[in-house]
């Protein structure tokens, strides 16, 4: 019966259940999975259209507060959407997105974040083809919700597997991390801190495309480090590709800002979400060819190897200073910051 594979007993959903760590893991493989019978918890689905290779994936956003340094929930919709399918090794074609709007929410704000969307889309390069739009009474959503799905053709040069990962292989992180998580906790002021610091919130086609020209054959993995953070996405591949994960940390990018944040608030910046950072494993051979590719689309210019897979009967990650010790990196546990995208 299905009801016997249904491992998720616990009575009530909480906010740790969307924070897309070990929560998340568990409500999602014990509860979802085994009703809509899936297999591949990616980002985005794989679906086969004659000679063509389509990737599909859904999305939503409940971001508080709706603007924020660096974009605002509209911008955000489109580029989360964007980087899950640049994330499977696809071109981004359309989007159509569902907004639920609190009734009494002024226009001005609608009319921001509609304008904001058909930006980011225009930049990505990528079209708003359809929606739909629904008004809930008034205190029963948080003025905007929005929900995307979208498509995009895989390059025929990628195979992305965490079943290719393989000892020897290289971890490339292609920027900062923690920038936007930071930047939403700052914006709810909330905090008497002040911090020169905005959401990196953008689409990573450009530099997924320059990755895929230059090191397609030994391309094997790749991940946006949204909600959950880096951490919880390379203990996401540990797991799922058997290996163990090895980084170093002096060559993990965090802002000053960021950094003096997360010790403030007792928070490590590698469980804080990215909105506009990857993850790309590569194998030994293409390590360099594809450093080099990324770093040569503008913001790309931070990007660097950070680490590398290890056989191991234990499937972590573990994080190596530069004097020597290292440290486990286990996934988020809790949210310590809801409504972040």
């Amino acid at each position: 019966m299905l009801t016997d594979k249904i491992a998720f007993r616990e009575p009530t959903i909480q906010l740790s259940h969307g924070a897309g760590g070990k929560a998340s893991r568990r409500l999602i493989e014990g509860l979802l999975a085994p009703y809509f019978n899936m297999k591949d918890l990616n980002d985005a689905a794989y679906v086969q259209a004659d000679q063509a290779k389509i990737a599909f994936t859904a999305d939503s956003f409940v971001v508080n507060p709706l603007r924020f340094p660096g974009g605002s929930i509209g911008e955000l919709a489109i580029n989360g959407t964007v980087n899950d399918i640049a994330m499977s090794g696809a071109k981004p074609l359309a989007i159509v997105s569902t907004l639920i709007i609190e009734a009494g929410t002024e226009t001005e704000i609608l009319e921001a974040e509609i304008k904001a969307m058909q930006e980011a889309a225009e930049k990505a390069n990528v079209a708003i083809v359809g929606g739909d739009t629904k008004v809930v009474e008034h205190q029963k959503a948080d003025k905007l919700f929005i929900t995307t799905a979208g498509i995009g053709l895989v390059d025929p040069r990628v195979n992305l597997s965490a079943g290719r990962v393989q000892k020897g292989d290289k971890i490339i992180l292609s920027g900062p991390i923690g920038d936007h998580g930071i930047t939403i906790l700052f914006a709810r002021g909330e905090l008497d801190l002040e911090a020169d610091i905005k959401s990196d919130t953008r689409a990573v086609w450009p530099f997924v495309a320059k990755l895929i020209d230059a090191a397609a054959p030994g391309l094997k993995w790749m991940r946006d480090p949204t909600r959950g953070g880096m951490a919880t996405a390379l203990n996401e591949l540990a797991r799922d590709a058997k290996v163990a994960i090895v980084l170093e940390e002096e060559a993990i990018q965090v802002r000053p800002e960021v950094r003096g944040a997360c010790e403030i608030l007792g928070l490590d910046p590698m469980h804080i979400a990215n909105e506009g950072q990857f993850i790309a494993v590569v194998s030994k051979e293409y390590a360099d060819d594809a450093l080099k590719a990324i770093r040569q689309v503008p913001g790309g210019e931070q990007a660097a190897i950070i680490g590398e897979v290890h056989e191991s009967d234990r499937h972590i990650v573990l994080s190596r200073s530069s004097y020597g010790g290292t440290r486990a990196i286990d996934m988020l546990v809790g949210d310590p910051l809801p409504r972040i995208c």
